[in-house]
């Protein structure tokens, strides 16, 4: 029987390698930061399964490829290789972001207060991968700290969470009419 490229063995001892081959610890801030990018692409796989309309899909597709090109940025060490050009975010992606949130959020009610996370499965959801995003831009300022980061990487994840939370918005009231905003009183 022929042998999987799936495993090879070489992360048996808590190594791993980074693109370029340069090995490092499997607990290095970098793997947190790309692992966490990772963990955000899987629940926004998730959520596109409960979006219920094309236009949103499509943008959340159009996220996922960004996703996966945020974690190869970040995945490789760019002091010993060089980044390459499908792993770079661009402005075009960016302004893609904000046109996106500028169009949903010009469609919303305004704000009437603090939005709690729920309403339906898929504000609930986008509620998620809201949180997950600013866990990553957590770790990506973090690793910044200590190696470089493209600031475009930074932007895109900040303007990534303000989407997720727009479409949460857009999703609770398109599916149940409003949103659940925090009472102060019940504290």
């Amino acid at each position: 029987m022929k042998k999987s490229f799936l495993y090879t063995g070489g992360g048996d001892r808590g190594m791993t390698s980074l693109v370029g081959g340069l090995r490092v610890s499997k607990t290095h801030p970098r793997l947190d930061a790309y692992g966490t990018v990772d963990e955000l692409n899987s629940f926004t796989g998730l959520l596109i399964t409960e979006i219920g309309d094309n236009e949103t899909v499509d943008l959340l597709q159009f996220v996922q490829h960004k996703l996966f090109a945020v974690g190869s940025s970040l995945a490789t060490e760019t002091e010993h290789t060089a980044l390459k050009s499908a792993s770079r975010i661009t402005p075009e992606n960016i302004r893609r972001l904000e046109e996106s949130i500028d169009r949903i959020d010009g469609k919303l009610p305004k704000m009437t207060g603090f939005v709690l996370p729920g309403g339906s499965r898929s504000a609930a959801l986008a509620h998620v991968c809201r949180t997950v995003c600013r866990r990553a831009e957590r770790l990506i300022c973090l690793l910044a700290l200590e190696s470089p980061v493209e600031e475009n990487v930074l932007i895109f994840m900040n303007r990534l969470s303000d989407l997720l939370f727009i479409i949460a918005r857009n999703e609770c009231i398109r599916e149940k009419g409003g949103e659940i905003i925090w009472d102060n009183a019940c504290s």
